[in-house]
């Protein structure tokens, strides 16, 4: 067997290592919500997630490959390159540990290793670099900042009503419509990204025209769906005070009390009695309220609404595996394809066509590193940031949705990753602090924070040991 042989054999091997670590990774993030709130069972995830993820990657995703790994150096500057094993195994160390980091991060950091020991300092860009640094803070909080009003906006108007069905009856048609607009465009914005480059279509105006009219359609068909299906949900009062309404109710009464103290310190005699009387009032009937507050939900009512919203956490996840899996597999399968130029040609172009089996290999490695490993990231995603449920898990997926769109629209370097937990947090927080897992934040942020160097550090060790063994 000839060398040339042995290094395309490296490359496929390579490649499909590095698309297992993403499905193990990056595609857990997609259903980890479902999982955690209990719309999915793990098996259910797996399954929705590899058919979804790997249509997107074959159907859809990168017929055209930016192999330049993010325009970070030259390729033509260097043939040799080992920035796709450094970034897998990384992936695979922070899998084992259960932390959702980015895959392109992780890819950023090899080719910055990668590009200051092989080619010098001065021919990384690190104005970029910086760039995508720093996304690490404007994703999070971004996301977190939508899922924050998106889940106090389906507790005022849902769970802090008297008939909580028949609220969402009302608002769900609305929901399901918004979902399918931002879905499809975030499939017209950011997954057909390649489709649009590869037939010439990206300075004219048909990706946009086709996004809106994906966008008009899907929303159309979902709302009416939407509104067919739940007006078959019988309307049930709650006729007792459950936790989410006495959660409201107490901080409306915390509110009163407040208005009360102040009257009680500016005013004199008969008015002053009063005031005092009606607070001593009002502690006693929160005192009374705070004894079901901690009750948790298990009226009907609650189930048939949490019940809706499963069925729309479960689409928004289908539609975030896809976009991934559309976007993402480059990153696999960008860095193969330009080693088989090489091995083939002697040459690397700044963009390559991406053969179909090439794509296959992405989508089932993919595939097989969320069959396998998956289940790590789901629990650290789904169980333990914060309790979700599915209209929680719903207001994550949705609000990570958002912000990809908006984020793709302005031309943002976001991680979708980031996205994504910053989503869960922002959910989290609605809820008050003391609802999130601090230690669990904590270890995902310091995994947020090494994996540049960590990638570029992999990727200087395995450089130097290639070099060992080819020139030695």
């Amino acid at each position: 067997m000839d060398l040339q042989t042995v290094l395309l054999i490296l490359a496929l091997v390579f490649g499909f290592y590095m698309a297992w670590n993403i499905g193990a990774n990056d595609v857990a993030n997609a259903m980890g919500t479902s999982v955690g709130s209990g719309a999915l069972t793990l098996k259910r995830a797996i399954l929705l997630a590899a058919v979804f993820e790997f249509l997107g990657a074959f159907l859809v995703g990168s017929n055209v490959a930016e192999t330049v790994r993010k325009g970070i150096f030259d390729p033509m500057l260097f043939r040799n390159d080992p920035t796709t094993l450094a970034a897998g195994i990384w992936l695979q160390i922070a899998t084992y540990f259960g932390w959702p980091v980015s895959t392109t991060h992780s890819i950023v950091g090899a080719v910055v290793g990668f590009g200051v020991v092989a080619l010098g300092i001065g021919e990384v860009d690190w104005k970029l670099v910086g760039g995508i640094a720093g996304s690490w803070v404007l994703s999070p909080i971004l996301a977190g900042a939508t899922a924050f009003l998106v889940f106090r906006f389906l507790l005022r108007h849902i769970f802090y009503t008297a008939d909580p069905v028949a609220a969402a009856k009302r608002i769900t048609p609305f929901l399901a419509g918004s979902v399918a607009v931002v879905l499809a465009g975030v499939t017209g914005a950011k997954a057909l990204q390649p489709f649009w480059k590869d037939h010439h279509l990206s300075d004219t105006h048909w990706p946009l025209l086709i996004t809106l009219a994906l966008a008009a359609v899907g929303g159309a068909v979902a709302a009416i769906t939407a509104h067919k299906l739940v007006m078959r949900l019988k309307e049930e009062p709650v006729k007792e005070l459950h936790q989410y309404q006495a959660v409201f109710v107490n901080r409306s009464l915390d509110k009163a009390l407040k208005h009360l103290r102040r009257i009680e310190n500016i005013t004199r005699g008969e008015i002053r009695d009063e005031a005092r009387r009606l607070g001593l009032e009002l502690r006693d009937l929160s005192e009374t309220v705070e004894q079901q507050a901690g009750h948790k939900v298990t009226h009907a009512a609650y189930q048939k609404v949490e019940r809706v919203f499963s069925y729309l956490q479960v689409l928004s996840a289908c539609f975030v595996a896809f976009a991934h899996g559309a976007n993402d597999v480059a990153n696999a399968i960008g860095p193969l394809s330009a080693a088989v130029q090489v091995l083939q040609h002697g040459v690397v172009a700044v963009r390559s066509a991406v053969p179909a089996w090439a794509l296959g290999i992405g989508g089932i490695g993919i595939v097989a590193g969320l069959a396998t490993w998956g289940w790590r990231v789901m629990q650290t995603i789904g169980r333990r940031i914060t309790e979700l449920t599915p209209t929680r898990g719903f207001a994550a997926e949705f609000s990570a949705a958002i912000t990809i769109l908006l984020a793709s629209l302005l031309g943002l370097p976001i991680s979708t990753t980031h996205t994504l937990v910053g989503a869960v947090l922002g959910v989290g927080l609605a809820r008050g602090i003391g609802a999130l897992n601090l230690n669990t934040i904590r270890d995902i942020v310091a995994s947020w924070l090494i994996t540049i160097p960590a990638g570029a550090l992999l990727a200087v060790i395995l450089f130097e040991v290639m070099n060992s063994i080819l020139l030695g």
